[in-house]
């Protein structure tokens, strides 16, 4: 056996190589290089108009930051991993065109680059290229069937009790004061707070009305520091960070009551106060009833996906995209954040779903007429009626046309009166229907009218018709097989959280965790199209190459 020629001026740590040996034509990286690494090069003018041309040193390719970016939430491994990867890892080199031992970088980078796209409000900008080529290659049109759902990201800090917030959000006051309002002469209190808030630690088997009355301390020595640097000649003190924060959770948990500095604790606190001053805009959520009922403390997104009908093969990967990542405030409801989803996705060149399917959250009469209005269907269900006191009627034991202002109640009885009402500030428009004469010996006046009632009244929507309809409409086995459509989000989401981390936040912030989701959804748009192009490409291997006798 003779041995091959043997030369020492190869190249050590080229690629260049062993592109037909260790990537061949279905191999992910070398698909990557084709379907993705373009786009990111396509989106070049956009990151080169976020640096400087003529000041500072030479700072690293941008397109190599994105490319390394996505590569990280396809991976799953953060910023310093990612950096030992690009220098070790052939087939992240390949994939990013560049030659194992090419010039790194520091991981600290990949921090500059992402605080540089959330500054300039382009932290979509990779998920939006990764979806436009998407468009290009005919694998999501911009106008068609999409299903739409939401679900929760927990923040990086933990929720905290009223009293813990408040004496927290004291200790970071007081720190940044003591530095920058150390010109100025400290109050005779300024020592006692530090033992207070900066020294000491609070006693949480403390009975509760010791702990009440700590409550009630934090909030007055709250007060007290806040009218101390109000009193102060330099106001940019006041315009601190943590200055701030403090005013914003006393004007949240306390109000002022007599004297300047008396206050009293709001008894009822709203779902969008600060609940750690470490992450002020993680917000508290809950979701369900009873055991079924979920809490957390961070943030909602939305996630919208393409639906393609009919069977897939066997081994088929799937033929949907996401088409749209939208992170909210957590207290923010479902319809809201679809709103928010329209007009990011109108943003991106697609127009809306001509069939939208979603849960109960989404639907209301409104939004079902709004989207009839347009040409457009909302699949969903519409949720049921809250049950009335003792089991009475609820209003879908009614037969309300609201067009004709007419009403029917369960004993076959007509409205006698219906009147309009607006609210003035939403401009929200309501029906009340009353049957004053007809309950007086009604033989369902037990099962319907209130002991405080005289008559039964009902209040509806606008367009409760619309919504009624639909309780009719969702109870046929035609709109339940239909709903089978909406089931794969749930998978898709279940996908994010476990392939890609969506569940829970890396950083600290919305703006940062909306960088996190949309990389995570470019991440999922990347593999599945990946997935798509390596079974097409089999496909049309298998097509031909001829079979082979076995005989």
């Amino acid at each position: 056996m003779s041995l091959p020629d043997f030369s020492t001026q190869a190249a050590l740590f080229s690629t260049t190589g062993l592109n037909t040996e260790l990537f061949g034509p279905t191999d992910r990286y070398r698909l990557f290089a084709q379907k993705i690494y373009p786009l990111l090069v396509a989106s070049r003018p956009k990151l080169k108009a976020l640096y400087c041309p003529d000041n500072g040193r030479s700072a690293v390719e941008p397109v190599l930051l994105a490319g390394v970016s996505l590569w990280q939430y396809l991976e799953g491994v953060p910023d310093r991993e990612a950096e030992e990867l690009l220098r070790y890892h052939a087939g992240w080199n390949f994939a990013l065109n560049r030659n194992v031992g090419d010039k790194g970088f520091h991981p600290t980078v990949l921090v500059y680059f992402r605080k540089r796209l959330i500054e300039a409000d382009q932290s979509g900008l990779i998920f939006r290229q990764v979806l436009e080529g998407l468009v290009e290659a005919g694998l999501v049109a911009r106008s068609s069937k999409q299903r739409l759902d939401a679900t929760q990201v927990f923040g990086l800090v933990s929720r905290m009790s009223w009293l813990d917030c408040v004496r927290e959000s004291l200790r970071l006051a007081w720190q940044e004061l003591a530095e920058s309002a150390a010109g100025f002469g400290r109050p005779a209190w300024w020592a006692e707070l530090r033992e207070r808030y900066v020294e000491s630690k609070l006693d949480y088997k403390a009975p509760a009305q010791t702990l009440e009355k700590k409550l009630q301390e934090a909030g007055q020595d709250a007060a007290r520091l806040l009218n101390w640097v109000k009193s102060l000649s330099d106001e940019a003190i006041g315009s601190g960070k943590q200055v701030a924060l403090l005013q914003r959770v006393f004007d949240e948990q306390f109000e002022v009551v007599g004297a300047a500095e008396q206050v009293q604790h709001r008894q009822i606190l709203s779902s969008d106060r600060v609940q750690n001053p470490h992450e002020p805009e993680a917000r508290y959520a809950a979701k369900g009833q009873g055991k079924q009922k979920k809490e957390h403390v961070g943030y909602k997104i939305q996630v919208a996906e393409t639906v393609v009908e009919g069977p897939l093969s066997p081994g088929e990967p799937t033929r949907n995209f996401l088409t749209g990542m939208v992170t909210h405030p957590a207290q923010e409801s479902d319809q809201a954040g679809a709103e928010k989803m329209a007009v990011e996705q109108e943003a991106m060149g697609l127009e809306k779903p001509p069939t939208l399917y979603v849960d109960a959250a989404y639907v209301s009469g409104e939004k079902i007429a709004e989207a009839a209005a347009e040409g457009r269907k909302l699949m969903g269900p519409a949720a049921h009626s809250p049950p009335n006191n003792q089991g009475r009627f609820t209003a879908e034991q009614f037969q309300v046309d609201v067009e004709k202002r007419q009403a029917i109640c369960p004993a076959g009885k007509e409205n006698t009166q219906c009147s309009r009402l607006e609210e003035q500030e939403s401009g929200k428009v309501n029906f009340r229907f009353e049957w004053s004469t007809h309950c007086h010996g009604c033989p369902l006046r037990e099962r319907c009218v209130g002991p405080s009632q005289k008559h039964r009244t009902l209040v509806v929507g606008g367009h409760y018709t619309a919504l009624q309809a639909r309780r009719v409409e969702q109870q046929s086995e035609a709109f339940g097989q239909e709903m089978k459509q909406r089931n794969a989000i749930e998978g898709t989401q279940s996908e994010l959280v476990r392939a890609h981390g969506l569940r829970r936040a890396r950083y600290r912030g919305l703006a940062k965790v909306r960088w996190q989701n949309y990389l995570a959804g470019a991440a999922c748009n990347a593999k599945r199209w990946i997935r798509r192009t390596m079974w097409e490409m089999k496909q049309a291997l298998k097509e031909t190459t001829p079979a082979v006798d076995s005989a």
